[in-house]
C-alpha cells in the first residue's frame, strides 16, 4: 500500500508541477555552449554583452570553419525523430521539418530562417556551431516539439502559412506553450504571427537572433499579454544595427514596467553570430518561467 501510494504521490507531483508552470529544457552540452564570458551587464541581468572571438568561437569550434562542428557539440540520434513533411492548409502547401512529438508536446518550438535561407538551415546539424542540433536535442528530451518551415515570403503571405501550420500543431498539443525563434529577416514574421491573438495567447516567447525591431509591436497582442522577448545581436551587424536593436529594447522597458524582456549583444559578433551563439536552454527556461 505505501508503495502504491508512494506512486500516485510522485504522479500527482508531477502534474502539479507541469501546471505550475514547472517544466524546463534538460541541460545538454552546456558547458559547451555557455555564453564564453560575460563583459558586462545591466538592468539586473537582462542586459548583457558578451565576449565573442572569431578565432575561438569559429575557429576553434569547427573542424571546417563554419561548415562544419566538431563532433562533439553534436548527437545525431534526434535524428531518428526527424520528418519532412508537407501540411495541406486552407491558404496552401506548407512543407516543414517535424522533429520531436507532434502529438501532446509539452513545448513547440519553431525556427524561421532569414532572407535566402530555407528550411534546411534550422536542421542543419553541423552549422552554426552545431546549435541547430542542440536545440533538436533539448525540445525531444523535453517531450516537445521543433518545427522548421517553409514559407513564401516574408510579409502577410508567409504569416499566414506560418500560421495555419501553428494552428495545426497547437490543436494537437493543446497544453503546449509556443515559442517562435526568427534569424535574420524571418524577424519581420516573428512580429506578424505576435499580431494573431490565437497565437499570441499561447505564446512562451519570441527570439530574435540577429533580427530587425517592430515599432508595430507595441500595438499588438504578444506586447499587451507580455510575451517574454529575447534580442540577440552581433556589435558588428551591418544589416540590422545593433544600436537601433538596443533602442527597440529599451523601449520595450520604457513601455511596459517590468516586461520580460532581454538582449545579449555580442561584442565583435556579425549578422549570424547570434544564430551561433545564443544559449537556446537558458533563453527558452527563462521564458517558461517568465509565462
Amino acid at each position: 500500500m505505501r508503495a502504491a501510494l508512494r506512486i500516485v504521490l510522485t504522479a500527482l507531483f508531477a502534474v502539479f508541477a507541469f501546471a505550475a508552470g514547472a517544466l524546463e529544457l534538460p541541460a545538454f552540452k552546456d558547458k559547451l555552449f555557455a555564453y564564453p564570458g560575460i563583459l558586462s551587464q545591466a538592468d539586473n541581468g537582462d542586459f548583457r554583452v558578451v565576449d565573442y572571438d572569431e578565432m575561438r568561437d569559429i575557429n576553434g569550434r569547427d573542424e571546417v570553419p563554419e561548415r562544419r562542428v566538431d563532433g562533439s557539440y553534436v548527437s545525431l540520434r534526434v535524428n531518428r525523430e526527424q520528418r519532412d513533411l508537407v501540411l495541406d492548409t486552407a491558404v496552401g502547401k506548407v512543407r516543414h521539418y517535424a522533429v520531436g512529438k507532434a502529438d501532446d508536446a509539452s513545448l513547440i518550438v519553431m525556427y524561421l530562417h532569414g532572407q535566402g535561407g530555407s528550411r534546411q538551415q534550422g536542421v542543419n546539424d553541423f552549422t552554426f556551431g552545431g546549435n541547430f542540433n542542440r536545440i533538436k536535442n533539448l525540445v525531444t528530451a523535453a517531450g516537445g516539439l521543433y518545427l522548421v518551415p517553409d514559407f513564401p515570403d516574408f510579409d502577410q503571405g508567409g504569416a499566414k502559412h506560418l500560421a495555419a501550420l501553428l494552428h495545426h500543431y497547437a490543436a494537437r498539443s493543446p497544453q503546449a506553450r509556443i515559442f517562435i525563434a526568427c534569424g535574420s529577416m524571418g524577424g519581420s514574421l516573428c512580429w506578424w504571427l505576435g499580431r494573431d491573438r490565437r497565437i499570441a495567447e499561447r505564446l512562451g516567447g519570441l527570439m530574435l537572433m540577429g533580427s530587425l525591431w517592430d515599432p508595430g509591436f507595441f500595438d499588438s497582442p504578444a506586447f499587451r499579454l507580455k510575451v517574454p522577448v529575447f534580442l540577440g545581436q552581433g556589435s558588428r551587424d551591418k544589416v540590422f544595427p545593433a544600436e537601433r536593436v538596443e533602442a527597440f529594447y529599451r523601449e520595450i522597458r520604457q513601455r511596459s514596467a517590468g516586461y520580460p524582456v532581454r538582449m545579449v549583444r555580442f561584442e565583435t559578433g556579425g549578422h549570424g553570430t547570434p544564430i551561433r551563439m545564443t544559449d537556446w536552454r537558458e533563453t527558452i527556461n527563462w521564458m517558461l518561467a517568465a509565462r
